[in-house]
């Protein structure tokens, strides 16, 4: 669950580690910052989205993006049925591996325009752009261990759906969740790992020692708290311009059932 250290001020971009302070570089120019505040996140928001609104156009142009005809979704359900096709494509072995090419990586260098946004697992049999067969520039995923909401997760979710203009905010939980697991079994664990179980007791509470309900009950909650916890996200919402929704990956078949939020 470690986290790559790398010089931001050398090659500075955006990235979704909890600790790196690349997304503080890009706006600040100070590569030590490892976090920013809330407060000076929303600041920074929201003078970009004045600034848009008053030249009357979006932060970003999505066919300065794609200038080789991608079909990049205008509408959360268009986003929601570009997942649910990838996944049954990566299901039944005939995938397209779209955008995986040198081509496209050069195309989206200059500016990022992901259709989805992803609160993920950092589990390594959790690849989520192979799971929903996408590629360079599709999805703006973060994953931590449990896939909790926490605050630098928050943070980085507000910036792919309000800045980049990620029409889906996905929670995806996986089958025999190993930081869900242990949050039910309670044991005393080394270093920081336990931090995690905070925000995961409420789903292994309710679920009275049921892995698979925990682990469904855990992307529910982490939805509902990405859904109400962030005004930006929330705004997003209310004005029909995203979607917060979840499922669960199967580990054996590959399948992501949607949960009922």
């Amino acid at each position: 669950m470690a986290d790559n250290a790398h010089d931001s001020s050398v090659n500075p971009h955006i990235c979704t580690s909890r600790t790196c302070g690349c997304l503080a570089g890009e706006i600040s120019g100070q590569s030590d910052r490892t976090a920013m505040s809330r407060r000076s996140w929303l600041a920074w928001a929201g003078v970009g989205a004045v600034g848009a609104a008053a030249a009357g156009t979006a932060m970003f142009n999505p066919s300065d993006v794609f200038a080789g005809g991608d079909q990049r979704p205008s509408t959360p359900e268009e986003a929601l049925a570009k997942l649910e096709e990838g996944n049954a494509r990566f299901i039944a072995g005939k995938t397209l591996e779209p955008n995986r090419d040198l081509a496209r990586l050069k195309e989206v260098a200059p500016r990022q325009a992901p259709f989805a946004a992803f609160l993920g697992c950092a589990d390594s049999r959790v690849p989520i752009e192979i799971i929903f067969d996408q590629g360079f520039g599709d999805l703006f995923v973060t994953r931590i261990a449990g896939n909790v909401a926490d605050p630098a997760i928050i943070g980085s979710l507000e910036f792919g759906c309000l800045v980049l203009g990620a029409k889906v905010l996905y929670v995806l939980g996986h089958s025999n969740c190993g930081a869900v697991a242990a949050t039910i079994k309670g044991d005393a664990v080394p270093g920081q790992i336990s931090t995690l179980y905070q925000h995961l007791r409420p789903a292994a509470k309710a679920a009275k020692g049921d892995l698979d309900a925990a682990i469904r009950d855990n992307v529910r909650i982490q939805a509902g708290i990405l859904s109400e916890a962030s005004p930006v996200l929330a705004e997003l919402i209310k004005a029909g311009k995203l979607k917060v929704t979840g499922g669960v990956y199967d580990l054996a078949t590959g399948k992501v059932t949607t949960v009922a939020m």
